[in-house]
Formats: structure tokens, sequence, C-alpha cells
């Protein structure tokens, strides 16, 4: 049965998608089998990452409210065997029925090895359900005083609902985060977040192009070893993290 992850963020814009999309990738290189379930309703962006927009009929509100199979509705990614999309909901005011998506993640558990519910920002029935359901979590933050806060916000709720397999995602780490001050390094910011840290991913210009193309980053580039070591890590492998 496939182990439920809950990525989530307390502020918008962290990249909690993108993580989402390459941990998973990464995971699925590994030869195992990976579901992305993106929750965010009107505002989804993973069919545009994995390059399959063109191809999307159906959607997660289609299965739940029985329009379609789930499998009419997951699609394939183009680039990496192995990995796949329940697109969230296109209607913007679709009301995502929490035991109709507790009882259709858990159905899927026996066809994946990794389930990845990318919940929307903030509070949300996305992250209500997947709270309830998940094996684990990533809170994703960027290096800045708002995303921190509110990530240790989740990561409280997150502890609430017993759910204490927490670990710490830091994106979006380049120059701009060295030149503002605004922590005095990495561990300053993981302190404040208040989660064990997995990983730390670069800022980096080249992989914003490729996923806005829906293109595949470079498996060997410094991003494509970063999101290797992330996925090993979270298959219990001991990869060192060097937090500089």
């Amino acid at each position: 049965m496939a182990e439920i992850l809950l990525v989530t963020s307390g502020k918008g814009g962290v990249g909690k998608s993108t993580v989402s999309l390459l941990t998973g990738a990464a995971l699925a290189q590994r030869g195992k089998k990976v579901l992305l379930i993106e929750m965010d309703a009107g505002l989804g962006g993973l069919d545009i990452m994995l390059g399959v927009e063109d191809q999307t009929v159906f959607d997660l509100a289609d299965v739940l409210k029985g329009r379609c199979e789930p499998i009419k509705a997951i699609m394939e990614c183009p680039y990496q065997r192995g990995l796949s999309l329940l697109g969230a909901p296109r209607d913007t005011s679709c009301n995502l029925e929490r035991k109709s998506l507790t009882f259709l993640c858990k159905g899927l558990t026996h066809y994946y090895d990794y389930i990845f519910i990318d919940a929307p920002a903030g509070l949300s029935c996305g992250f209500t359900v997947g709270a309830e359901i998940c094996n684990r979590a990533l809170v994703v933050v960027t290096p800045d005083p708002v995303a921190v806060r509110d990530g240790r916000v989740m990561s409280d709720l997150l502890d609430r609902s017993g759910i204490t397999r927490q670990r710490l995602v830091i994106n979006k780490v380049g120059k701009k985060f060295l030149g503002q001050k605004l922590f005095a390094d990495l561990d300053e910011v993981i302190d404040a977040a208040g989660v064990q840290l997995i990983g730390v991913i670069p800022e980096d210009r080249e992989l914003t192009a490729c996923i806005g193309k829906g293109q595949p980053i470079d498996e060997a580039g410094r991003t494509g070893k970063v999101f290797a070591a992330l996925a090993g890590r979270l298959m219990g492998e001991e990869i060192p993290l060097i937090v500089r």
C-alpha cells in the first residue's frame, strides 16, 4: 500500500507544487509508482508542469461526483514513467467533500507506492483530509519570515492531528536570501519553523523555465541531484544533508 504524503505550506508561492512534482519524479526514477493529487480548485498548475494540460478531460471533481472512474482522470506523465497526476478541479466553486476524498485516497493506496496530496496553501479541505489520512507531511517554506512563520502554524496544526512525521523543505535558497539577511543562516530558519529538515532546494532559473514548459529537469544537474537526495531520504536512505 502507498505511503501518503501531505505537501503543505502556510503561504502561497513557496513552490509547493514544484516540490511535489520533482520529489515524485525522483521517486519514480527509482522505480516507484507515484500519484500526485492536486486539490487547489480552479488554481491547479500541475497539469501544465507535467505537460498534459491539452490532454486533460476529467479532473478530481469528476471522480468525486461519480462522473468518471479514477482511471479516466489520472494522467500519465509523458516524460517520466511511473509518475501520474489526478488534476485539481477546474471549477473554483467546487466543494471537495471530506468523506468522498478520504474514501478515494484510501482506495488508491492499493495501486501506488507513494501518493502526494498537493494541498492549497493555508487551511482548506485538502489540508484537513490530508492531515487525516497521511502517513507523513512535507512542510514547504521559503527563507522569509512570513513563509516560515506560516509554515510553523501548519506544522502545529499537523501536530494536533497526530502527524508527528513531518519534515521541512526550504525552497528557493539563493543569493537573495544571503543578501537580505532576514535570517542569520539556514539553521535559524529551521529553528523558527520547528520542523526537522529534509531538503534545501536552490533557486534555479532553468528549473523555472522547464517547469513552465512542462519539460523534465536535468537529472544530472544541481537541482536534479538535490531532489534525488530528497527522494532517497524519504525512502529511508542515510544521505548527508549539509546546511550552509
